[in-house]
């Protein structure tokens, strides 16, 4: 019946030049999250010319809705618009003209992909049942999700289902992961001050050296990973900042310490709380037994991304459409997401699209400096957005 329709590779494929287009503006214009102005702007306004009614929500958040020509249920699409505060180090033509700024986690990409997705479902909207919401989604590294739900973008209409992709370099190109049940992490982040006494490093007996006192946490903290978690559980502690000090002889006042704390627990309130008790047992005891104060604030990030069974069902019969029948790899990551909090609220899947290729450079990982992506595989990303919408809405995929 999906033929019916359209014919979707063929009008994925008639538009690839504008996706790339697309991409290649955004990478060289990153902005970060909450001040994506032009990103949104540009995107508001496409949406528009398609003839998509647009909403600004979150400060700089793109809702488009589609209604479609009969009545029927409403599915959500999200992309991610920001950027990443690194300094690009690719020598590609469209490398970002921002100093400091760069795509390197693909959202340039999904902005791409889901507005020409938008322009080919426009064209059909008489023929699909219920409605299409297109959400473009602020501060993504920073859980900006939750704020637009908070804001009401699940409703008016209400949200049946969402869907949502991430190009994805430590999967190969041509290569779909889309796994039922936690497939990312948990994330919570924590910011630890240690307090000890200043003085000079000839004298240590006469201060309090927090320095020492933050090496030990931070071996210590392996403990609860290796020593007091099921192995079958995944979970990794990390100190991805410390600062202390302000001259070699000197011990500091205080040392600084900022790190996350991801897991997937099946029952994650219950174990998130036994976690996080055991992460401060363990702060304490060791600034207790030599002699320091400390300060512990967590910062709530996002839940686990808990994909539907029948979702992910329907991206799997989507991905063999798109890419063939082998193209499916079962993938589960310890990242985080803020999709995870549509997927705690109706059944939702976010699949990855594998973007990785060495000869291409772009099997560098997330968040690194040579971060690119296989612009072939922003074709898939489309495919798949709609297909996904049309087969949850119209139960076709043929």
């Amino acid at each position: 019946m999906i033929d019916s329709l359209m014919d979707i590779k063929k009008e994925v494929e008639k538009l690839n030049d504008e996706i790339i287009e697309l991409r290649r503006d955004f990478h060289m214009h990153p902005e970060l999250g909450y001040e994506e102005f032009r990103t949104s702007g540009i995107v508001r306004e496409y949406l528009e010319n398609l003839g998509i009614e647009t909403r600004i929500v979150n400060e700089t958040g793109v809702v488009g809705l589609l209604k479609g020509g009969h009545p029927g249920k409403t599915v959500l699409l999200r992309a991610d618009m920001d950027a990443l505060p690194q300094q690009e180090k690719t020598d590609v033509d469209y490398k970002s003209k921002e100093e400091g700024k760069m795509h390197a986690c693909g959202h340039d990409g999904h902005t791409a992909m889901l507005m020409i997705a938008a322009k080919i479902l426009s064209k059909s909207s008489e023929k699909i049942n219920g409605n299409i919401k297109f959400v473009f989604q602020p501060n993504e590294e920073s859980a900006g999700a939750l704020n637009m739900i908070n804001e009401g973008i699940m409703e008016n209409p209400k949200v049946d289902a969402a869907f949502a992709t991430h190009l994805w370099t430590p999967i190969e190109s041509g290569k779909i992961g889309a796994s039922a049940g936690p497939v990312m992490a948990a994330d919570e982040e924590f910011e630890l001050t240690i307090f000890g006494k200043a003085g000079h490093t000839s004298a240590p007996h006469k201060g309090l050296d927090p320095i020492l006192v933050a090496t030990n946490v931070v071996q210590g903290l392996q403990s609860l990973e290796t020593r007091e978690t099921d192995p079958l559980k995944p979970i990794t502690i990390m100190v991805g900042r410390i600062h202390g000090g302000t001259g070699r002889n000197i011990i500091p006042e205080k040392v600084q310490l900022s790190g996350t704390i991801r897991f997937l627990f099946e029952n994650e309130a219950e174990e998130k709380a036994i976690l996080l008790e055991k992460f401060e047992r363990l702060v304490k005891g060791i600034c207790d037994a030599m002699g320091t104060g400390y300060e512990l604030e967590y910062i709530p990030s996002n839940p686990s991304l808990m994909n539907d069974h029948e979702m992910a069902q329907i991206a799997k019969k989507s991905a063999q459409k798109t890419l063939g029948e082998a193209c499916l790899v079962d993938y589960r990551c310890m990242g985080g997401e803020d999709f995870a909090e549509f997927t705690h609220r109706v059944p939702s899947v976010l699949y990855f699209i594998g973007t990785g290729n060495k000869d291409k450079k772009t099997d560098y990982p997330h968040h690194h400096p040579m971060f690119n992506i296989d612009e072939d595989t922003l074709q898939t990303g489309v495919e798949m957005h709609v297909r996904t919408a049309l087969e949850y809405l119209n139960g076709c995929n043929e």
